[in-house]
């Protein structure tokens, strides 16, 4: 009887320790499948910032465009008083009569 309670007794033992390396491995792969899952957010969240980032970039540039055609713009546009000097100039030269003179400096003090 002894040996039956013993037997019995090591069978508990066997079952209680086959239990536990069964949840061992049940729980290692369930912590390896949590940690893969977790790389991968992160992995997407470094991707979404890249992303925001490139973003800002283009925007960054688009904004420095918008500003350098704007300087062009306002470079382009010369002062009234140096054109009208430059017409007197060549009026002086000959190259421009008196009437055309005056017109073109109307029109120029018109557009200030």
């Amino acid at each position: 009887m002894n040996k039956l309670i013993n037997l019995y007794s090591d069978m508990q033992i066997m079952g209680l320790l086959g239990a536990a390396v069964v949840g061992g491995m049940v729980g290692r792969r369930s912590a390896r499948r949590q940690m893969e899952s977790m790389q991968k957010q992160a992995q997407q969240a470094q991707q979404a910032q890249q992303v925001q980032a490139q973003a800002a970039q283009v925007q960054a540039a688009q904004v420095q465009v918008q500003a350098q055609a704007q300087q062009g713009q306002a470079s382009a546009k010369t002062d009234p008083m140096q054109e009208i000097t430059k017409l007197g100039d060549l009026k002086a030269k000959g190259l421009l009569t008196e009437e055309e003179f005056q017109k073109m400096k109307a029109n120029l003090i018109a557009k200030m």
